[in-house]
């Protein structure tokens, strides 16, 4: 249950929604659930606790690096005193994709002509692979709006007066966004339509004109805003006219001299306009790309910090994704805020922001339902959690129906929130109308009663009490069950063995732990689904006259290549105490090392050492699971 909740703005009028206070304008947009909405922002945002994961440096300047949803974080900041400066966004595009990380096996280290092979590095045709959900970017278009409509609404309420925001789309959805901003932000603030064009993207036969651009709308909070003209070398010396800004027209004009002739400069620079031509980020660039589908590179955010910040201003990015703007905020100077509801975007970020030195703590909202690497992984469990659950569903998309059965009661439908929706995450008296309303009068006359899970209620026996005395269209009962009671014994963690010991390191005496055996159940379990689907496709190939050239991935019996980072703390016993990383070892899929965020050409040799004697032990599978060991 959320702890309280905290309105999108301070300044509410007696006998005034929120809403219509925050916007100052009537909508302008209509479509379904518009009164939803409204409803859930006259509410306000729900406060969840908020626990210290993990503390990188001193972090004086307070950058955080926070896993949760948007509206959750934003209700932190808001409660917290804490203004943006800048807000870069790149959400969803609702395009229908779902989006995919690569899983790679790592090399086994305890295989020594590997160990002594450390100048090769392995083709990628000789990487074992698999691929694992990260998202789903699956919305219908007025689902997908009221989405954007609340995050939004939340975003703007923790901006400061001078505060900029950029929100990055594509044609599928862009055009209706920029109405929701019109709304949100006021039509007087629209600032620019920018056009990032890719000219560096592989296109395929297609019956219309190859789509090469993004579109990114620029909008401020005031007029009184914070705004740097960003300049480019041009590829040769021109001469042109000088401009200068006249005070009295509030416009730029040509500038001249005391005889009144029009003044010319010599200049290898050019003002840039809202056409951006930057190239995207290639799997064969050496530097930037993470594995990470949606990562965008860093001249791009380069170029929008500098317009809109100064150094030393707070820069936020609520779907952070590969930890780009947190990057280079701090490469700029700048503060950050990363914030996503994807572990593997925390975990990317965190790594990343590692290696680059920055400073930051690492949060997590506790809202009770922080199970796996993301929503849609956590669907898809409590579908094989729930007997019978499928995803055929009498309402909308906010939810998730199935049925299960029971030996007196029959067949009983049940109802999921959508945890990739955060507007589904409080069960509230509105939801519940909509259940009853539109979802009992369909069911059929051999259903007796349903079961409804929540995440979050404001006051469960006021829920209880709404349902008895609204629900008098149909003889069907409802029972409420807590989903957190279905999902908090299913995790099973990882098991490890190892020795510790002390070694000579040249003249210096480090502590090492060896790393003997590693077991994950979940990555087994993947590995398993993914030979079995390999081999089906073989067979049926084979039985086609095909060639097939499946090869199933092979685990040894140490595991030890299921292993992606290592991390020792040295300064807490206690299993759940913030960690803090005294030494630390990410293995990339090549198999060699980045060793306390300096990338090296070692390959992993099964240890990680440290200064100090280490207390715990904390492990990263190749799926992202995190697991502590008291030491």
């Amino acid at each position: 249950m959320a702890v309280r909740y905290i309105p999108y703005y301070p300044d509410t009028l007696e006998g005034q929604a929120r809403l219509d206070n925050f916007v100052r304008t009537s909508r302008m947009l209509f479509y379904k659930d518009n009164n939803q909405v409204k409803t859930r922002i006259q509410r306000g945002m729900p406060l969840y606790e908020v626990t210290e994961s993990e503390t990188v440096g001193a972090n004086p300047d307070g950058n955080i690096v926070m896993h949760g949803e948007c509206l959750s974080t934003c209700a932190y900041l808001k409660d917290k005193g804490i203004e943006i400066d800048l807000v870069y966004i790149d959400p969803p595009f609702a395009s229908g994709a779902d989006y995919a990380k690569k899983i790679y096996v790592r090399r086994n280290p305890l295989v020594q002509k590997a160990i002594n092979e450390a100048e090769q590095q392995l083709d990628n045709s000789d990487m074992q692979e698999f691929e694992e959900k990260m998202y789903g970017d699956i919305w219908d278009k007025e689902h997908y709006l009221n989405w954007m409509y609340e995050n939004l609404m939340a975003i703007k309420s923790v901006m400061s007066d001078t505060a900029s925001i950029y929100v990055h789309l594509d044609y599928h959805i862009g055009h209706y966004v920029k109405i929701l901003m019109d709304e949100i932000f006021g039509e007087e603030n629209f600032r620019n339509e920018i056009v990032w064009h890719y000219y560096n993207k592989m296109q395929g036969n297609v019956n219309r004109f190859a789509s090469n651009h993004d579109t990114i709308y620029f909008y401020s909070k005031t007029d009184d805003f914070f705004y740097n003209p960003i300049k480019e070398k041009r590829g040769e010396t021109i001469k042109q006219i000088k401009r200068i800004w006249d005070k009295e027209t509030q416009k730029l004009v040509n500038a001249k001299d005391e005889n009144g002739k029009v003044i010319y400069i010599e200049t290898d620079e050019k003002t840039i306009d809202d056409v951006w031509r930057l190239s995207m980020l290639q799997p064969a660039d050496k530097e930037e790309p993470l594995d990470y589908s949606t990562q965008k590179p860093e001249a791009l955010l380069e170029r929008i910090i500098n317009a809109s910040s100064n150094e030393g201003m707070l820069v936020a990015d609520f779907f952070g994704g590969s930890g780009v703007t947190a990057a280079v905020a701090h490469k700029l100077g700048r503060k950050f805020v990363h914030n996503d509801v994807n572990i593997n975007s925390i975990q990317t970020a965190r790594d990343r922001l590692v290696s680059a030195g920055a400073e930051f703590t690492m949060m997590e909202v506790r809202d009770g339902v922080r199970l796996f690497r993301n929503p849609v992984q956590t669907m898809e469990k409590l579908v094989r959690l729930i007997p019978g659950l499928n995803t055929e569903t009498n309402l909308d998309k906010r939810f998730w129906a199935g049925s299960i059965y029971d030996s007196q009661k029959g067949k009983m439908p049940v109802y999921l929130p959508n945890l990739m929706d955060s507007s589904s995450r409080v069960m509230d008296k509105t939801e519940m109308n909509h259940i009853i309303r539109e979802a009992l009068p369909d069911l059929g006359n051999d259903v007796k009663q349903i079961v409804v899970y929540y995440i979050d209620v404001e006051d469960i026996e006021e829920l209880r009490q709404f349902i008895h005395d609204e629900n008098t269209q149909t003889d069907i009962a409802i029972e409420l069950r807590d989903l957190k009671q279905v999902l908090d014994d299913v995790v099973i963690e990882d098991k490890a063995t190892w020795e510790m010991s002390q070694v000579q390191v040249e003249l210096f005496t480090k502590w090492q732990i060896k790393m003997l055996t590693f077991h994950s159940d979940y990555v087994m379990k993947k590995i398993e689904a993914f030979n079995l689907i390999g081999d089906q496709q073989r067979q049926k190939k084979l039985a086609n006259n095909k060639k097939s050239t499946f090869k199933p991935i092979k685990i040894s019996d140490e595991g030890l290549e299921c292993i992606e980072w290592l991390s020792v703390d040295c300064t807490n016993a206690q299993k759940d105490a913030p960690w803090h990383s005294d030494a630390e070892v990410k293995i990339d899929k090549t198999g060699t090392v980045t060793v306390n965020g300096t990338k090296t050409r070692n390959l992993w040799d099964a240890t990680i050492q440290s200064d100090e004697k280490p207390l715990r032990l904390k492990v990263r599978n190749i799926c992202g699971d995190e697991v502590v060991f008291a030491l």
